[in-house]
């Protein structure tokens, strides 16, 4: 990843945690809660943006992600204790870890290796020990 990539990465990953601790931890909900789901759904966007641009941004995934989940957890019970106007619940941390494994999930396949390996042609083709030029496959 060139450098610049890389600062865009980090830009947006800042932004994504501001924005992700200022929804947390203000003292009251910000927005509009009452559609179905609604605040499932924006609980598992803020989590899975930070934890996504996180990885983009050239952070490690074997801290970033278990310190994530591990602000599920803690995010809920900071609002159920030390925020009046918040409560804590048990099924947002759910829809929390649903955002970060989806963050991981998509990382992992835009990060996959090339697959031009497993994409050769099988038949031996261009390799002179191959079936394809007469040859033993086995042979080395």
């Amino acid at each position: 990843m060139t450098w610049r990539a890389r600062t865009v990465w980090q830009a947006a990953f800042a932004l994504a945690l501001v924005a992700h601790l200022a929804i947390l931890y203000w003292p009251r909900t910000a927005g509009p809660t009452d559609g179905p789901g609604l605040d499932k759904v924006v609980h598992a966007t803020t989590f899975g943006s930070v934890a996504y641009l996180g990885l983009r941004a050239g952070l490690a995934a074997r801290w970033l992600l278990p310190l994530v989940a591990a602000h599920a957890a803690v995010s809920e019970v900071v609002q159920a204790l030390l925020l009046p106007h918040r409560s804590g619940d048990w099924h947002d941390v759910v829809a929390d870890l649903v955002g970060v494994a989806l963050a991981a999930a998509a990382w992992l396949a835009a990060n996959r290796p090339a697959r031009a390996s497993w994409s050769r042609d099988r038949s031996g083709a261009g390799d002179p020990h191959g079936p394809a030029a007469g040859g033993d496959a086995r042979a080395g």
